[in-house]
């Protein structure tokens, strides 16, 4: 197993769309990647032996990181995927001095929450209906981590495996 590791680009989004769909119900759409990325968020690739099975973006807010997307194909979950994904996600946050990140989940995806709970985020609040659901909305659990230590060195692309 070859895993590599690269920035989201636009040329990516027909592969990221696809994954996407793949893994969700209410899936982003084309734009909302596309949209994400012209405004200058951040997004992260995983591939394996040349398959995408995992990406996130994230916004740099000026007090915090807001994780607004992180998705890891459902044939690859469990075996680290997630957590490197979220170790990107700290130190671009402790790169660009911020002090912690914030993001939202369903309710009902308890293996995301216990990924992020074991990462050390810590539940905040809750915003009612803010996910689309099959039988109208669903709630989102808002946690946020606080980043200790010095400032990790960010990844750049790379292979690793």
């Amino acid at each position: 197993m070859t895993l590599r590791y690269a920035s989201m680009r636009q040329s990516d989004l027909d592969e990221v769309i696809e994954l996407e769909r793949a893994i969700y119900t209410h899936p982003w759409t084309r734009g909302n990647f596309a949209d994400a990325l012209a405004a200058g968020n951040h997004g992260w690739l995983v591939r394996e032996d040349g398959k995408l099975v995992g990406y996130c973006v994230v916004m740099l807010a000026p007090d915090d990181a807001h994780l607004l997307n992180i998705s890891v194909a459902g044939h690859a979950q469990g075996r680290g995927i997630g957590r490197g994904l979220l170790e990107w996600v700290h130190a671009l946050a402790q790169a660009h001095g911020l002090e912690s990140v914030l993001l939202e989940v369903r309710v009902s995806n308890e293996r995301a929450i216990r990924l992020y709970e074991k990462a050390g985020y810590i539940r905040i609040g809750k915003r009612r209906d803010y996910y689309p659901a099959i039988n109208g909305r669903e709630d989102a659990i808002v946690m946020r981590k606080y980043l200790e230590g010095p400032p990790a060195r960010l990844p750049q692309e790379a292979v690793a495996g």
